[in-house]
């Protein structure tokens, strides 16, 4: 008797005849088998620790955040709003708070701009000196931040832009790029040429082609950039430190230095603003996280 066929997931699959012998199970491969006859428990159990490792510092700067000032208790019970009232309006967080995104902001939009376009040139045109300049880009990355402060300093109180935030934004971008350049120029080389081409045929050009074609599909890897570009700027210190002398222009990690004084700490205050400069970036990579991991490995397959 000839055995039937069955349809499953589109496929035609033939199934056995009455009588016959059942198929035998796909054989798994070694790696399969070792992770499967390993416990469960000694999986979670070192991801368990991590994550408690991971987290107990944010329960610590939470607990004393909303912790009544005076109070010792491991359980942030009764609840108090007073530091963040205190930091937000007598600390002057709200102005912080703007001055950090102001930074963050025009940082992730200008690092996406010029890695957009220097990626693009590095992936699709060939140069005498594109080897170099590939090492060259390599190379900054070994370049402490804290080196450039001086000529940093100097070029722009020439330009007249010491204490402005577009100082610390240019500062920001600058360093940022290089590490966005290569990992764009990697992304755009898995998408194949022959779209481009495609699309230079039916009469686009080439910034068409790649406006229409090409960017889309850069989607994980500019937000990958462009998240990893907000976040850097805005938490980092020794710019805005440098570059930015009123009050008015700080943003958020030197107005938590602020918070730190010769004598005493007020903790509470300190903790709630910790905890305002955190919920941006938590913020951030909730929504990202799906295109983040993605973005960073698909830049990194071809350099």
């Amino acid at each position: 008797m000839t055995a039937l066929l069955t349809v499953k997931n589109g496929t035609a699959r033939r199934s056995p005849a009455p009588g016959s012998p059942p198929s035998s199970p796909r054989r798994r491969s070694g790696r399969e088998r070792a992770f499967d006859d390993v416990p469960r428990w000694q999986v979670y159990l070192p991801l368990g620790l991590y994550l408690l490792f991971t987290l107990i510092p944010f329960y610590w700067m939470l607990l004393f955040a909303v912790r009544p000032a005076g109070s010792t208790s491991l359980v942030p019970w009764p609840m108090t709003g007073a530091h963040f009232s205190k930091v937000w309006n007598e600390r002057s967080f709200a102005v912080f708070f703007q001055n950090s995104m102001i930074v963050g902001v025009a940082t992730l939009v200008a690092t996406t701009l010029v890695a957009l376009a220097g990626g693009y040139a590095l992936a699709r045109f060939d140069f005498r000196i594109k080897g170099a300049f590939m090492l060259a880009l390599l190379c900054s990355q070994f370049i402490p931040g804290a080196l450039m402060l001086v000529p940093l300093f100097e070029i722009f109180r020439n330009l007249q832009m010491i204490n402005s935030l577009g100082s610390v934004v240019i500062a920001e971008t600058v360093f940022q790029l290089p590490l966005s350049i290569i990992l764009i120029s990697g992304f755009i080389k898995n998408v194949p040429v022959s779209l481009e081409e495609a699309a230079w045929v039916d009469g686009c050009s080439r910034f068409t082609a790649f406006r229409t074609v090409v960017l889309p599909l850069l989607r994980p890897g500019l937000i990958a950039v462009g998240s990893f570009a907000f976040v850097h700027s805005w938490n980092h210190f020794l710019f805005a430190l440098m570059f930015l002398s009123e009050q008015d222009k700080q943003t958020i990690p030197v107005g938590l230095n602020t918070l730190i004084g010769a004598d005493s700490v007020d903790l509470g205050a300190l903790a709630a603003g910790g905890v305002i400069a955190a919920v941006p970036v938590v913020i951030v990579f909730a929504f990202i996280q799906k295109w983040l991991v993605t973005g960073f490995s698909a830049g990194a397959v071809k350099g």
